[in-house]
């Protein structure tokens, strides 16, 4: 359904996105964050899916700041990849590659944000800086990096009980520091959305997704 698109940002980097059009008119717009594994099959196939919801769809590749084209398997060399990629894109460099992603589609209405993995970190800082309605964020682990932010919109979070990374204490010192998010907790692992990793629960993932899109559709459209 979507393709590439180039996009600048601020600071003028060029960088690549994947960009998916709505059938008809769009209710509104989100941009969709890839995990440490780039946009990859799985998350243009994301993006694809909330575009067929009604919205314009776009996913910033945040590791053209690397290199352009990375798209990473779910293997442990392919994780250790990612880790090594994720480390070198400096959160400046990625608020301004969402910032210049918000600015593409806010022709279509207000704008949603929903990130997976590191995504949902990146998503929950551009629910704190960035003009966005409401923010998904699906097993973000470096959330508790950027605590002392406040998000300036709705954020609704999705945890998995057996993600040994994000044990159930993370969970609550995120929810005590803004208890104003709205919290959900699966009996699943991390990516549990994700339909290529070993980890995939299909049903947690189907009521996060449904929970998720009731939630755009309150905020965003």
């Amino acid at each position: 359904m979507g393709e590439y698109t180039t996009l600048m940002a601020r600071d003028g980097h060029e960088f690549q996105a994947w960009l998916a059009a709505p059938r008809g008119r769009p209710r509104g717009a989100l941009v969709v964050i890839q995990e440490i594994f780039g946009v990859n099959r799985h998350i243009r196939a994301v993006a694809d899916g909330y575009a067929a919801q009604g919205y314009t769809t776009i996913a910033p590749a945040l590791f053209d700041r690397v290199r352009r084209g990375i798209e990473l398997d779910y293997t442990a060399p392919a994780v250790q990849q990612g880790i090594g990629y994720m480390k070198q894109v400096k959160k400046a460099q990625f608020v301004a590659d969402v910032g210049a992603a918000i600015q593409a589609v806010k022709g279509s209405g207000k704008v949603g944000i929903v990130g997976y993995c590191w995504g949902g970190t990146v998503a929950w800082v551009a629910a704190c800086e960035l003009p966005v309605a409401a923010a998904a964020c699906y097993y973000g682990r470096l959330i508790l990096d950027y605590l002392d932010e406040t998000p300036k919109c709705p954020v609704i979070y999705h945890y998995g009980e057996k993600d040994a990374s994000i044990p159930p204490a993370d969970v609550e010192r995120v929810r005590a520091a803004h208890p104003d998010g709205v919290f959900h907790v699966y009996p699943a692992d991390h990516g549990f959305n994700c339909t290529d990793r070993a980890a995939y629960d299909p049903p947690s993932a189907q009521l996060a997704l449904e929970r998720t899109l009731a939630f755009f559709a309150a905020h965003v459209g």
